[in-house]
């Protein structure tokens, strides 16, 4: 997409992904969410809107981890969304223990930096 001039072209799976990450995470936010995926807040929105208006719909509350396999969706296994899901997922934890393992760095840094002022 050369001639796209910086906008990014996503797939309708990522945004399925996208949406139903930010369904079945208890307490999620669509900041957070957004920020894991790398995309923005106000694109995550815009496609939890178009895929399912209604938060208190059927569809949206269907997702959820796969216990019995069949529980969230009579007469079926765990299906390829609820498998994309638990990916999305797996990745945005990723995305998460590399950001706090930095800001643990940097703060390990700033404590070592501030330990040597105080020592005079």
């Amino acid at each position: 997409m050369i001639h796209d001039h910086g906008r990014k072209s996503y797939t309708e799976e990522f945004r399925r992904q996208a949406v139903d990450l930010y369904r079945s995470t208890p307490g999620a936010t669509l900041r957070g969410i957004a920020a894991d995926l790398g995309i923005s807040r106000q694109t995550l929105q815009a496609w939890v809107q178009a895929l399912d208006p209604d938060p208190t719909s059927p569809s949206s509350l269907s997702l959820s981890l796969p216990s019995s396999g069949s529980a969230a969706r009579p007469g079926r296994g765990a299906g390829p969304t609820e498998l994309a899901a638990l990916r999305a997922r797996v990745a945005a934890l990723e995305t998460e223990n590399v950001k706090l393992e930095t800001e643990r760095d940097i703060l390990r840094q700033a404590a070592k930096y501030f330990a040597g002022e105080m020592n005079w």
